[in-house]
């Protein structure tokens, strides 16, 4: 009998990365979305069977799992119909759990720079005696621009997100934490609350295991020392401590600008004292690692040699250190930034933090807010003219959409060869690179 899963809302490129993991392991795998995609097509190419937009038809006894993304309505069809027949149904974070706790799994975890180090974890995993499995919300060239990478190791390398306590399905051995900054306030009361899902996530630990942690973060120094059969290595800019010992970071000159790109390289260069991997080694691959998708990718140019770039952060903390990074590193250009906030109640809860987090940006572009999971009280209390009204910055716009913000940008700088356009997005704004370059 042909082991068959299928998965609804596939393009997700968490739940995309599971889609691969079956197709690996011989399962017929089927899926479906709302919308057509790059992504949706490269997963079509591997023989995954693709529909857009849903069939409850196709769901029958043949499948052992229906997988799902925790934004699929309840009363989609298809998900439906998997209930009705009874099914085994799995979130994603259920699903990744299935795979990642019968490894050795090392979790990364944070409000900020997830994906950047997993996806060095995963270079360093992969390039090491160990070998590696992983699964990254982002696509790297180092796995053939995939968002996974499938071996015989005993480890496996995740991104694991907290938002709704999805990371408490998992038991690490080994755990990196970024940072610990308040988010996700549509479903975490405060910031105490949003702290106690890491406290519980070091509670979900493997006994013995290692949690690496940024100690300059005020909230993770408070998660020291909870477990007394759990090691705690405690990171700074410039070294570690290891039983309060200190150890000195080697230099490690990354292709990437920004400090905190480098602290997570230094994140990651911990797991020399835990897997025996060569430190020169590490040097060396972390060395390596430059752009990915949706992570200051570099995605080409303009017709008239503008520069354009992508980046998936959101987060003011993300904003502000990105655009100040690239105005160290292109300091000769005019930085141009599009950004689509996240939510309208999300960007009324950060408001007071976004207000100065486009002060290394030129020019500032708002065509929408991404509306997801928002009441109509929240839209009624948000909107781009009132978020753009709270911005300090001295050229900010609100250009209404995709179509008129393309035909405006290309009216006014499309034709300057000293600019750097910079899309900060939750959703659709990517999709004006396809418009932009040459």
């Amino acid at each position: 009998m042909t082991n068959k899963v299928y998965i609804i809302w596939i393009w997700g490129i968490g739940i995309s990365a599971i889609a691969r993991y079956y197709n690996e392991n011989w399962y017929e795998v089927y899926g479906s979305d709302s919308t057509n995609s790059e992504l949706v097509q490269t997963l079509e190419s591997e023989w995954i069977n693709i529909i857009i937009w849903e069939d409850e038809t196709r769901i029958d006894n043949s499948f052992q799992k229906i997988i799902y993304t925790e934004a699929v309505p309840q009363l989609q069809s298809e998900l439906s119909k998997a209930y009705y027949l009874n099914i085994d149904t799995k979130t994603y974070p259920q699903a990744l759990a299935e795979i990642a706790n019968d490894k050795k799994l090392i979790a990364v975890a944070g409000t900020h720079w997830k994906s950047t180090t997993t996806s060095l974890a995963s270079i360093v995993m992969m390039n090491s005696q160990h070998n590696v499995n992983t699964v990254v919300w982002t696509l790297l060239k180092e796995f053939d621009g995939k968002n996974s990478y499938f071996s015989d190791s005993n480890y496996l390398v995740i991104e694991a997100c907290e938002y709704k306590r999805s990371f408490l399905q998992y038991q690490p051995e080994i755990l990196l934490i970024t940072n610990i900054e308040v988010d996700h306030l549509d479903y975490y009361k405060d910031e105490t609350d949003y702290l106690s899902a890491y406290s519980d996530l070091i509670n979900n630990m493997k006994s013995w295991g290692t949690v690496i942690l940024n100690g300059q973060d005020k909230n993770c120094k408070k998660l020291l020392w909870q477990r007394s059969d759990i090691q705690f290595i405690e990171v700074f800019d410039s070294f570690f401590v290891i039983d309060k010992k200190e150890y000195i970071f080697p230099d490690i000159n990354l292709q990437v600008p920004g400090w905190h790109i480098l602290f997570d390289a230094h994140l990651v260069y911990c797991l020399w004292s835990i897997l025996n991997i060569q430190s020169n080694d590490i040097v060396q691959y972390l060395s390596k690692y430059s752009w990915v998708w949706r992570r200051m990718e570099q995605i080409g140019m303009t017709k008239n040699w503008s520069q354009v770039m992508s980046d998936y952060w959101h987060h003011p903390t993300e904003i502000k250190l990105t655009l100040s990074a690239l105005k160290s590193k292109y300091a000769d250009k005019r930085i141009i930034t599009i950004f689509q906030p996240h939510q309208y109640n999300r960007t009324i809860e950060l408001l007071e933090d976004f207000k100065d987090s486009f002060v290394d940006t030129d020019v500032l572009i708002i065509p929408n807010i991404y509306e997801s999971r928002d009441s109509e009280e929240d839209k009624k209390n948000m909107s781009t003219e009132i978020f753009l009204g709270e911005i300090i910055h001295p050229d900010k716009h609100n250009w209404h959409w995709l179509k008129s913000t393309i035909s405006l940008l290309k009216e006014k700088w499309f034709d300057n060869n000293n600019s750097l356009i910079v899309l900060l997005w939750a959703w659709n704004v990517d999709n004006l690179r396809y418009d932009l370059i040459k």
